[in-house]
């Protein structure tokens, strides 16, 4: 080891240091800061992004889209690069009560949260200046802000926006303070499939767990490329011995929570590192300051489970940048009440508050004895197996009454 800095950590001398200026700058290379370089850059705005590394590293985190965040990317202006890089796929088989449920068409796309944001970053506009370094020190005010890297370059603008995700060095820094609601929430459990994609009869898959005390949200295979990509949501914590035990021997834990899954479907083989995250839901307190705003993650963790996680931070992107910026820049100053005004947006606020709820309910259902949650289970398996069978009544009717060819 040696105590050499990397050329991008040497500080230039201090009678060289200049600062540069731009509009806004964002800290966070992930999506949500990738994403609103983009929209601002194709408004105008001069945008300086600011990330730790030149390549996004390995990320175990939202591996599928459905067609309602593609629209989300489309108000951005990044649809082509996400549908170049996402495989695509046509419906999804959801299995519940012992049986498949339904057989869905609608169009949705499988891809490595890594690599999309290495694909985003190749999409950046020309004008955005791209920035490798870490973060030193920060000074806010109601008119200008500036930033301060670890190797001496600086930045000045109107607005930071940040963007670092679970990272909690960036808020610490400003005094924003971070509390978990539901510590150990749940645990995302990731892998890939021996067989691929050809072998099996469904363009992807959900199969709901099988028992209420099996603590299971569900089970998705879908396509990445050729192969098939395995995320399984389980109500665990990542200290349990269930967890260690499933990261050694992922396909006895699954014959053993979804025995009719290889009746079904054949043997399922799992090959490489079972990849385990673990969840805790995040809020932020004391984030209304002047100068600065947090987007996606860096202002509320919610369940991946729920599927709303791309969609909560596509909604923070558009909202503020689509709709609060030009406006805060059409006036002096960028004021505490500006920032509010973000963060009271009420459809970012409804946005928020459907995924914290459904990120609570889901679990609650899933794992909770009182009478009204028993209830919920109860009418959730009534009414699945009542749209069930009509479902299946129209499709006999409709095959009867079809004329002899």
């Amino acid at each position: 080891m040696t105590n050499a800095q990397s050329p991008h950590e040497q500080k230039p001398q201090a009678d060289t240091v200049t600062t540069e200026e731009a509009d806004i700058l964002i800290i966070g290379g992930g999506l949500a800061g990738v994403s609103a370089a983009t929209a601002l850059s194709r408004r105008g705005f001069d945008v300086v992004l600011i990330s730790a590394h030149d390549r996004h590293p390995p990320d175990f985190r939202a591996e599928k889209l459905g067609e309602a965040q593609m629209r989300l990317f489309e108000r951005i202006g990044l649809d082509h690069a996400v549908r170049a890089y996402m495989t695509a796929f046509d419906g999804v088989w959801h299995r519940r009560f012992g049986r498949i449920m339904e057989r869905g068409s609608k169009r949705e796309y499988g891809g490595d949260y890594s690599g999309l944001v290495n694909a985003l970053r190749g999409a950046l506009p020309p004008q955005v200046r791209s920035v490798v370094g870490r973060v030193d020190d920060f000074q806010t005010s109601a008119e200008r802000q500036q930033v301060a890297l670890a190797d001496g370059r600086r930045f000045a603008g109107r607005l930071v926006i940040v963007a670092t995700g679970l990272g909690d060095s960036i808020r610490k820094k400003l005094g924003i303070e971070r509390e978990v609601f539901s510590p150990a929430h749940s645990l995302c459990c990731g892998f890939d499939l021996a067989r691929p994609r050809s072998d099996f009869p469904f363009p992807s898959l959900v199969w709901s767990g099988e028992r209420f005390d099996d603590r299971v949200s569900y089970l998705t295979l879908f396509p990445i490329g050729d192969k098939m990509r395995g995320n399984f949501f389980v109500y665990r914590s990542f200290a349990e011995e269930w967890t260690r035990r499933f990261r050694e021997e992922p396909e006895q834990s699954l014959r053993e929570l979804m025995p009719n899954l290889e009746k079904t479907f054949g043997e399922i083989q799992i090959t490489g590192p079972v990849i385990a995250r673990p969840i805790d839901l995040v809020r932020v307190r004391g984030h209304e300051q002047a100068g600065v705003v947090l987007i996606g993650d860096a202002f509320r963790v919610i369940c991946p489970i729920t599927g709303t996680g791309i969609d909560k931070a596509l909604t923070d992107v558009d909202r503020l940048c689509n709709v609060h910026i030009p406006r805060w820049f059409g006036t002096p100053g960028m004021g505490a009440d500006k920032i509010g005004q973000f963060y009271a947006d009420p459809v970012k606020v409804a946005r928020d508050a459907s995924a914290t709820k459904m990120s609570l309910d889901s679990k609650s259902i899933k794992t909770k004895r009182g009478f009204y949650w028993k209830f919920r289970r109860l009418r959730s398996s009534t009414l699945g197996r009542a749209k069930h069978y009509v479902h299946g009544a129209i499709g006999r009717t409709g095959r009867r009454s079809r004329p002899a060819a």
